[in-house]
């Protein structure tokens, strides 16, 4: 199989690395032009199957600008919801080629490791279930890949666990303890099934890979930037402070504050997320945590 990938932050490079086992992989992207394989964003764009692993805040602009429909079928490598218009990615993807040539991947993955060929578990969704089987049969040994038709559930879980992640950086970083941890965690897998529900979403994916196993990785380790952010909070830092520290994006930033208009606009009950939003604005974590408590 033949792939074109667009985007080489960690995950790029990581997918990069894995979809090389198997098959022929060329990679671009604007700032790393050092790496291996690398070719024209011209040159990616003529490839039938490719994979966009760009952060989800700039993919509508980027689409705008750079993308030729030639037939290309996409699997989109990115967690979010835009903030500009509270758009899902399947939306925005939407708007630019037919969904039965679009996937998503989701699940339990930090780049690092994905990278270093250590045991992997992915779901690929689509409403075209021979074009994620055939994402899915492409990935390597080291990784099992699941398929599964339910895109804005994939969508929802990616995204809303990143802000579920920070609120458990903060409960760490104010040293609440594991009862605490594990009882946020539990609260956010509701929270964010009721809101995937809302949307048309199944319960069972947030009981899966891409939901409960992508939450319980996120919301629990260092190698997650959203949790450092959390930390980060919780130690007072500022959100600029926080950022130069991580050096990278962090998706659960700008999706908390998608998430807080979005229940806003449509009445939907979301504490965790909304405290999340408060601590972004500058509200005192141990305030926001104490609330979170008795909400």
């Amino acid at each position: 199989m033949k792939l074109a990938i667009i985007g080489a932050g960690k995950w790029g490079q990581a997918l990069y690395h894995a979809y090389s086992q198997k098959n022929e992989v060329v990679i671009t992207s604007r700032k790393h032009k050092d790496i291996d394989n690398f070719v024209s964003l011209d040159k990616a764009l003529e490839y039938k199957y490719l994979i966009i692993a760009l952060p989800a805040q700039v993919v509508r602009d980027w689409m705008n600008e750079n993308f030729v429909d030639r037939g290309q079928n996409i699997l989109v490598a990115a967690k979010g919801i835009e903030v500009s218009r509270g758009a899902f990615l399947n939306d925005i993807y939407d708007d630019f080629l037919p969904s039965d040539r679009l996937a998503f991947i989701s699940g339990p993955s930090f780049a690092a490791e994905v990278k270093q060929s250590l045991p992997t578990a992915l779901k690929i969704s689509s409403s075209n279930l021979e074009l994620a089987q055939i994402y899915a049969d492409a990935l390597p040994d080291y990784i099992r890949g699941y398929i599964d038709s339910d895109v804005i559930g994939a969508e929802v879980a990616g995204a809303y666990k990143n802000v579920i992640a920070i609120a458990s950086g903060v409960c760490d970083g104010l040293k609440l303890g594991n009862n605490a941890r594990a009882s946020l965690i539990s609260r956010g897998l509701v929270e964010m099934t009721r809101f995937g529900e809302y949307f048309g979403a199944k319960i069972e994916t947030f009981l899966s890979l891409g939901g409960a196993g992508d939450l319980f990785l996120t919301a629990s380790s260092t190698l997650s930037r959203n949790y450092r952010v959390g930390i980060g909070l919780a130690e007072g830092k500022s959100i600029e402070e926080i950022l130069e520290d991580l050096g990278e994006v962090a998706e659960g930033i700008p999706t908390t504050k998608a998430l807080y208009h979005l229940a806003q606009k449509e009445n939907i009950y979301l504490p965790i997320a909304s405290e999340v939003y408060n601590m972004l604005e500058g509200k005192e974590p141990s305030l926001s945590v104490n609330d979170l408590l008795h909400s």
